[in-house]
């Protein structure tokens, strides 16, 4: 019987190769899910997962349930600690040592690599040997949502398996089952681009917040006057930032004070501490840069949306809950500003990731945006 894995309902390829492998009892060594972010990866990924650590257990459903949970001691999920790149010591002892240890308890063991496309040349090689000739009882998922930045090395010896981008109706009629209103559901479908976990954000409180603060931030370049009261219109972003960032940090302290009270005082206690300190950092900058990544693509969007409303292309507009309140700004717009005004959103995403100054990336698109579009022509 073909077993289809929660997380591949929606991608025939994933279904088809993951489903006839587990029927089959021949499970690859080494796969690479690759495919848009929030399209069911992880989920598949903690699936087979389950799926392989239950196997001749005595009580199936009881390993599946630690694995689900994160803590099966056979399951290994490893998350790159660099705020854009994986470190050696990520894969080292994680996984490259332990993969040459037998199992806890179960006949196999798995190890989960989010962002395999982080991997430079010293982390490939060092996981090479592994992934190309592990012990029979071992299998690794490499995850991945950029397959063209992963390194060949590591690409050829991982068997694919794609999961396509999910349409925006399908993501709509997810989140109307959840409860979202469908207007605000098909627009978050739409300005998802394929991405669940990204609609399912935005049609939260917090997301809908998210996209009142880039709304006034671009009305406020659009009017071309900077008023006291919009003297910084990105101060909001970045506060949302800052918020998203402590939500993050606020959680591992929640998770280490848990694992810290029943350890006892020692070297070891103090080297958890020390790791989960690291954690809080590398937590809260991923979060913080999520918002401000999608912040700024959402800016970009707004005037996509402008220079389609400009041009009568309403059909096309992604934010179509808002776009009676987009209409308004369009008359006279320059459609080539509009574009370039998206470009230029573009770079400054593309600058945080080189760990600018946030103040003054952004002080800078604003004053970039003004000259282009501070007002109709």
């Amino acid at each position: 019987m073909t077993v289809v894995l929660e997380g591949t309902e929606d991608h025939a390829h994933a279904r088809m190769v993951l489903g006839a492998a587990l029927a089959n009892g021949d499970a690859s060594h080494a796969y690479l899910f690759h495919g848009p972010p929030g399209t069911g990866k992880r989920t598949a990924a903690r699936a087979l997962a389950a799926e392989l650590l239950a196997a001749g257990e005595g009580d199936p459903d009881a390993a599946k349930k630690r694995v689900c949970a994160g803590t099966h001691p056979d399951l290994t999920w490893v998350k790159p600690t660099g705020a854009h790149v994986m470190r050696v010591s990520d894969v080292d002892e994680p996984v490259v040592a332990a993969a040459g240890r037998t199992p806890f308890e179960s006949r196999k063991r798995v190890f989960v690599l989010e962002r395999a496309d982080t991997m430079n040349d010293e982390v490939a090689n060092r996981l090479l040997k592994t992934l190309e000739e592990p012990p029979d009882f071992v299998h690794l998922i490499l995850l991945t949502d950029a397959l063209g930045q992963v390194l060949e090395t590591v690409v050829s010896r991982c068997q694919l398996v794609r999961f396509d981008a999910l349409s925006s109706e399908r993501i709509a009629a997810t989140l109307e089952r959840e409860g979202v209103e469908p207007g605000r559901a098909g627009a978050c479908g739409r300005l998802a681009l394929g991405n669940a976990s990204r609609a399912r954000f935005l049609a939260s409180d917090e997301g809908e917040a998210l996209r009142d603060d880039v709304e006034a931030l671009v009305r406020a370049v659009l009017a071309g006057e900077r008023r006291e009261a919009q003297a910084e219109p990105w101060r909001a972003l970045l506060d949302r930032a800052d918020e998203r960032c402590d939500q993050a940090q606020a959680a591992v302290a929640a998770t280490a004070a848990e694992r810290l009270e029943n350890e006892p005082k020692g070297r070891d206690r103090k080297a958890l501490e020390r790791e989960f300190e690291e954690a809080a950092k590398r937590d809260g900058r991923r979060a913080r840069t999520e918002v401000l990544d999608l912040g700024l693509e959402l800016a970009a969007v707004s005037f996509r949306d402008l220079l389609c409303i400009a041009e009568g292309a309403t059909g096309a507009v992604l934010a179509s809950d808002r776009a009676p309140t987009l209409a308004t700004a369009a008359p006279g717009r320059d459609p080539r500003k509009l574009r370039e005004a998206m470009e230029v959103c573009e770079q400054a995403r593309q600058s945080l990731e080189l760990n600018v100054s946030e103040d003054l990336a952004l002080t800078a698109l604003t004053l970039r945006l003004e000259r282009l579009v501070g007002s109709a022509d």
